[in-house]
C-alpha cells in the first residue's frame, strides 16, 4: 500500500494536538500518496490530550491513537507507533509543532530521488534554549560519537521519514532500555540530514527538564558503549599501581632513613579519594547491571490502556497480526 503514516507521541500536549492536525494534514494532501494515516500515541497524559484525539478520530476516519497505562516515556511511545504503521512510509514528529510539518515535503521528495532508506532533521542551532541546556547537548553529542560505535550528529532529532524496510528492522528491536537516536543510527541505513531554524514550542512547556535529560543522555552512552566499564577498569588499574609505588616508597623511608609516616589529614585525603572513585566504578558497574535486570525481566515496553485498531493488531514486517 503506498501510505504515509505520521506517528506522534503525546505527554500532556491537548493544547497543540489540534492545531498540529490543522497545520500538517495541509502538508500531507499535497504529498503524492493515495492514503495517509495518523498514530497518536498518548503516553499517559494527566490532561485532557486523548479526549482531544479523539476529537480528531471523529473528524477523520485516518486518524488513530494508542494510550498507555501510564507514562512509559518517549521511547517506548516510539516503538508502539512503529509497530502499528502499516504503510510504505512513516515520519515520526512532535505534537508540540517543534518539528516543522512543512519539512516532509522536501523529507520525501529528497527520499524518493535519491538512493535512501531515511531522511532525518536536524536543527541548525538551539536558539531559545537555555545556554547551560545547548552546552551540555553539544557535549553529548560530541561524547557519544566518540565512545560507541554509531554516529549521531548535533542537534539530531526524532523527526525522519523512514521507509518500509528500516520500520521492519526497528520494531525487531526490543530491548527496553531504548535509545531511539542511537537504533536509528546503529541500523545502519542509508540516511541524509536536512538542517532546520530552531523552532519554538506552539503552546505549553517542554516535559524534558535538565535532569531528565542528563538521565536520558547517561541512559544512551551506558546502552550504545561499554567504554564507561573501561575507564572504570582504568581508574582501578592507575590507583592500585600509584598504591603500591607509595607503599614501596615509605617502607624504603623508614628502613633506610628512619622517617615514620605521619599526618592524619594527608591519609584521610588518600583514603577519601581512593573511595570515592571505588564508589564511581561501583557505581558505573552498577548501571551496566540495572540494564541487564531490567531486560532478563522481560516486561514489555509499554501497556496499552485503550486503542482505536479494533481487535488488538500489531503490525509487522506488513503482516496483520491478531493478539487474543
Amino acid at each position: 500500500m503506498n501510505s504515509i503514516t505520521l506517528i506522534i507521541p503525546c505527554h500532556n500536549e491537548q493544547n497543540n494536538v489540534k492545531n498540529f492536525y490543522e497545520t500538517s494534514i495541509k502538508v500531507i494532501k499535497q504529498l503524492p500518496l493515495p492514503y495517509y494515516e495518523y498514530i497518536f500515541v498518548d503516553d499517559g497524559s494527566a490532561d485532557n490530550t486523548l479526549a482531544e484525539i479523539k476529537k480528531l478520530t471523529i473528524r477523520d476516519e485516518c486518524v488513530k491513537y494508542l494510550s498507555f497505562s501510564r507514562n512509559f516515556g518517549k521511547e517506548a511511545a516510539i516503538f508502539a507507533g512503529l509497530q502499528h504503521v502499516s504503510g510504505d512510509f512513516a515520519a515520526i514528529l512532535d505534537a508540540d509543532m517543534q518539528d516543522p510539518p512543512e519539512l516532509l515535503l522536501e523529507m520525501y521528495q529528497t527520499i524518493k530521488n535519491e538512493e535512501l532508506d531515511c531522511v532525518a532533521a536536524r536543527r541548525e542551532n538551539r536558539k531559545g534554549e537555555p545556554p547551560i541546556r545547548s552546552f551540555f547537548a553539544k557535549k553529548f553529542y560530541t561524547l557519544i560519537n566518540k565512545m560507541a560505535d554509531i554516529n549521531i550528529p548535533d542537534g539530531a532529532r526524532d523527526f525522519r521519514l523512514m521507509k518500509r524496510n528500516m520500520i521492519d528492522s526497528l520494531i525487531t528491536l526490543g530491548e527496553k532500555s531504548r535509545f531511539s537516536k542511537g537504533l536509528f543510527a546503529w541500523t545502519g541505513f542509508r540516511t541524509k540530514y536536512i538542517s532546520y531554524e530552531n523552532i519554538e514550542r506552539y503552546a505549553g512547556r517542554s516535559n524534558w527538564s535538565f535532569w531528565s535529560l542528563l538521565k536520558y543522555s547517561i541512559e544512551g552512552i551506558i546502552t550504545f558503549s561499554s567504554l564507561p566499564l573501561s575507564i572504570a577498569s582504568f581508574f582501578g588499574i592507575a590507583f592500585s599501581f600509584i598504591a603500591s609505588i607509595l607503599i614501596l616508597y615509605f617502607v624504603i623511608q623508614k628502613l633506610i632513613w628512619g622517617i615514620a609516616i605521619t599526618g592524619w589529614a594527608t591519609m584521610m585525603c588518600l583514603i577519601l579519594l581512593l573511595g570515592g572513585v571505588q564508589l564511581l566504578c561501583i557505581g558505573v558497574l552498577g548501571q551496566y547491571i540495572a540494564k541487564l535486570f531490567v531486560e532478563v525481566k522481560n516486561r514489555p515496553v509499554y501497556i496499552l490502556r485503550e486503542h482505536s485498531f479494533g481487535d488488538y493488531v500489531v503490525f509487522n514486517h506488513g503482516q496483520r497480526n491478531t493478539k487474543e
